[in-house]
């Protein structure tokens, strides 16, 4: 056994402290599956993690990073072999299991979704949890019996990652899409994913109403708090919101008005803990869905020593749609 390159977060007095280092492979946790790591991604979560700005890592020493897409190098697990392409997301990574910044990692092979035919490692982690999120957001809508003939669909945080892939795969689906963002300057950047109309954040930042003015059929939220109450608010009859994100908050200033009075319905996104059935459904409808001219758009690359000192620019909304990292 040797070591690899992984980014390192330990505990500190004030804090956490994160570093690239090299990580004793010895070290690496108990699991069927040995991966080469080629590309992972910088999410907000990962961006908590690694400033510390949020309690994300709960075991230390920890690897940083909750995406990972590579090939698959050891297996004694009997789904996956030498040599398999695999996406991974969630499940605790780089929070309670050593996690996707690094070179290598091992992990269980329940864990894993199978590389889509002709998608590449890097497409997979330029959607990454980010992507993944939106689309099982989207599914969750459809499942509900949304349709473009019920209306136009509003999307919060439309220039982050899960915002922008959000746009992109409702529009190719034809539905009318809002973009709410606080960066007016995205405005063509949004409207080029396939948004027709933008609003300011404002219109959605004052204290909600138990019943706003019904402006649209559904939305996809990565906001929460006082944006999603009023998003619910203005939620027409019948019509439901995807909640996957908290941005804004993890509060819900709101009232059960929309619920009881419009019927409508609040959809809990989770990505973490989703069945693997799911996930493969999710995935296999961003390779069939994405429309990857608009990825590439989205979608900037830097490399894994560039991760820390990028985190923070995450959190202070100064990246516009998704970040690859290159490990290998």
């Amino acid at each position: 056994m040797g070591t690899f390159k992984a980014i390192r977060i330990d505990k500190a007095d004030n804090g956490t402290t994160a570093t690239l280092t090299a990580f004793d492979e010895a070290e690496l946790m108990d699991g069927d599956v040995t991966i080469a790591v080629e590309w992972s991604t910088l999410n907000y979560k990962d961006a908590l993690a690694l400033t510390g700005k949020a309690p994300v890592v709960r075991r230390f020493p920890m690897i940083a990073g909750i995406d990972l897409a590579g090939t698959v190098t050891a297996s004694s697990h009997p789904g996956w072999k030498a040599g398999d392409k695999v996406v991974l997301n969630g499940w605790g990574l780089g929070e309670t299991h050593l996690g996707a910044l690094a070179e290598k990692a091992r992990v269980k092979g329940d864990w894993l979704v199978r590389l889509p035919e002709g998608m590449t490692t890097r497409d997979a982690m330029a959607i990454g949890t980010a992507g993944y999120t939106a689309m099982l957001s989207v599914m969750a809508l459809e499942d509900h019996g949304l349709t473009p003939a019920r209306g136009p669909v509003v999307v919060t945080g439309a220039a982050g990652g899960v915002g922008s892939v959000a746009i992109a795969l409702l529009s190719r689906l034809g539905f009318q899409v809002i973009a709410s963002t606080g960066r007016r300057a995205e405005e063509a950047y949004l409207r080029s994913l396939g948004a027709s109309e933008v609003i300011d954040r404002g219109e959605l930042s004052g204290p909600a109403k138990p019943l706003a003015k019904e402006r649209w059929a559904g939305g996809v939220d990565c906001v929460g708090s006082t944006t999603l109450a009023n998003l619910l608010s203005m939620t027409r009859y019948g019509g439901a919101v995807a909640a996957c994100g908290l941005a804004g908050g993890m509060d819900l200033p709101g009232s059960v008005a929309p619920f009881i009075l419009r019927g409508v319905c609040l959809l809990g996104i989770d990505s973490v803990m989703c069945p693997i059935e799911r996930r493969q459904r999710a995935w296999s409808r961003l390779a069939r869905d994405l429309d990857h001219a608009k990825l590439a758009e989205i979608t900037h690359e830097i490399q894994l020593d560039q991760a820390i000192a990028t985190a923070p620019r995450i959190l202070a909304g100064e990246i516009r749609g998704r970040l690859v990292v290159k490990i290998l």
